[in-house]
């Protein structure tokens, strides 16, 4: 009857229900297996993109953009995204020199550092990760969580930095304007290492877009994804996403779908090479 209806042969069903899957279908299902496990080894945080770069660049395997976002879209896979926000107020003038003027871009490691501080609220209460970034490779070079932010948590961060990477004398370190790095603790030890510091407009936070960046997403990839009953399981979290995925795994687009400890090693040993 189904047949008849739909102007078929009975035949051409029976031959259609018994055939065996294409290859190209037998392809599609392995692909997708493989980017199944991708997206969740990025913590579900992975969209079509970087699904792209992890096969090609991580496991070797050629394969389309479209392929793939046609198969995360069939199994229902998708990344972490968020939405622009528009300002309709503009910031106010700087007081204090700023030594970077918008370029986030540095070309080597250790000459351009950036700093800030973000919260997030436990069930128990708040919790304040002070940050380092590298304008060069994107790697957090140093942090700091605490219960209580004072400047001694963006001191850390800084000391953090200072142990690991060991700058020359020279390097700017960029912040906005906030209480911690304004203070004189602050200042003392950047004079202390040599080290140049450069401050944005009041209220800006495009002025220290790149770390703001990297903000946005730890917020939109670990903090808005989970209600955090303690400050200490919050406070770990923080350390486990940045030591653990953001600098040796995470992939980014701006350094060729790289990982910040990649790219940096493809630094190291170019200057070897050399």
């Amino acid at each position: 009857m189904a047949c008849r209806f739909l102007n078929i042969s009975t035949s051409g069903y029976y031959e259609w229900a018994s055939r065996p899957p294409s290859p190209r279908a037998v392809a599609d299902a392995e692909l997708t297996t493989t980017i199944r496990r991708i997206h969740a080894d990025s913590r579900e945080t992975y969209g079509a993109p970087r699904v792209l770069a992890e096969l090609r660049r991580g496991l070797n395997v050629h394969v389309g953009r479209k392929r793939v976002a046609r198969l995360m879209r069939l199994d229902g896979l998708v990344g972490v995204s968020h939405r622009r926000k528009r300002r309709g107020w503009k910031p106010d003038t700087a007081t204090h020199e700023d030594l970077v003027k918008r370029q986030f871009r540095a070309d080597a490691p250790n000459r351009l550092w950036f700093c800030d501080i973000t919260q997030h609220r436990a069930r128990d209460g708040w919790v304040y990760c002070a940050a380092v970034i590298d304008a060069y490779s994107r790697r957090i070079v140093g942090w700091s969580i605490s219960d209580r932010i004072t400047a001694d948590i963006v001191v850390d961060a800084l000391d953090m930095a200072r142990w690991r990477r060991r700058p020359e004398p020279g390097t700017v370190v960029h912040a906005d304007r906030g209480a911690q790095y304004t203070s004189w603790l602050f200042g003392h030890r950047l004079r202390q290492a040599g080290l140049l510091g450069s401050m944005g407009r009041v209220a800006s936070s495009v002025d220290n877009a790149l770390i703001e960046s990297f903000w946005s997403t730890m917020q939109r990839e670990l903090l808005d994804r989970t209600a955090w009953d303690s400050k200490a399981q919050l406070a770990s979290a923080m350390f486990e996403w940045i030591e653990g995925h953001y600098n040796p795994r995470r992939r980014h687009t701006s350094l060729g779908d790289l990982s910040p400890a990649e790219f940096e090693a493809l630094h190291t040993a170019a200057e070897i090479a050399a």
